[in-house]
């Protein structure tokens, strides 16, 4: 498309002898913050449904996109064609059950379908292709998902239950041994069979527990200002009184939903 187009010479004469000074000292590390920082705006937008909102937030993404291809051909290391190459092929090989379709294929069966393949790439260890810079409720989600693929997996939910009781118990013991790196490895373990937990109910960890924070969020900034109205202080207030006025904002919650 011309807009594309026009966007990669707009930031090749940004980067050019005689145009911005800031943009062209910029490196692919310099950038790596605002990268992230665009990413996490788009995803916020989306969350909040903010349609007309979005397509600035995805421009600026697109923009950051554009900026490293546009370092890389500085480098002579790859252009835009290799890019759109690299991921045109890359959909095709990792949806044989589309592109040689041979029958109907359920959402999970094309979802290890995709992993399958990506399991093929070129990598030492089938986890290299997990960046270890995720948030660490996604990596775990994301790492047993690969594993499931190839079959390293329960074989039902009733086990990972078992296995999360396991670690609860194996946690205490840790704790009563007063050994903090042994409990710290425990209450991990935990964690990571919780992970297990919400993939074999379809639940994505990192989301459930934004959810929850954003919940917290909610409820104890309207204690916050239930106590400024009243021109009083929380710090004054009993656990009982605080417990009160959060069980009264469920409530106030709960009417609202319904």
């Amino acid at each position: 498309m011309k807009a594309f187009d026009d966007l990669i010479d707009i930031v090749r004469r940004l980067r050019s002898p005689d145009g911005c000074p800031w943009d062209r000292e910029q490196t692919r590390e310099s950038l790596i913050p605002y990268f992230i920082e665009e990413v996490h705006e788009a995803v916020e937008t989306i969350e909040k449904r903010e349609t007309d909102k979005l397509k600035y937030e995805l421009g600026d993404v697109l923009l950051h996109i554009v900026f490293q291809t546009v370092i890389a051909e500085e480098n002579g290391e790859f252009d835009f064609e290799d890019v759109l190459n690299g991921i045109r092929n890359k959909m095709v090989s990792r949806h044989p059950h589309v592109f040689a379709r041979d029958r109907e294929y359920s959402p999970r069966e094309a979802k290890d379908i995709w992993e399958q393949e990506k399991s093929k790439e070129a990598r030492e260890h089938l986890l290299d292709g997990i960046p270890k810079s995720l948030p660490e409720l996604h990596r775990s989600f994301r790492m047993q998902q690969k594993a499931a693929a190839v079959g390293f997996d329960w074989d039902n939910v009733d086990e990972v239950w078992k296995k999360l009781d396991e670690e609860i118990g194996e946690f205490k013991e840790a704790l009563a041994g007063g050994d903090r790196q042994e409990a710290e490895d425990e209450y991990g373990d935990i964690l990571f069979a919780l992970v297990n937990l919400s993939r074999f109910y379809d639940l994505h960890p990192e989301q459930a527990l934004k959810r929850s924070n954003e919940k917290f969020y909610r409820r104890f900034s309207a204690i916050e200002d239930h106590y400024k109205a009243a021109g009083a202080t929380m710090r004054d207030a009993t656990l009982e009184e605080l417990d009160a006025v959060w069980e009264g904002v469920k409530k106030k919650e709960t009417k609202r939903k319904a």
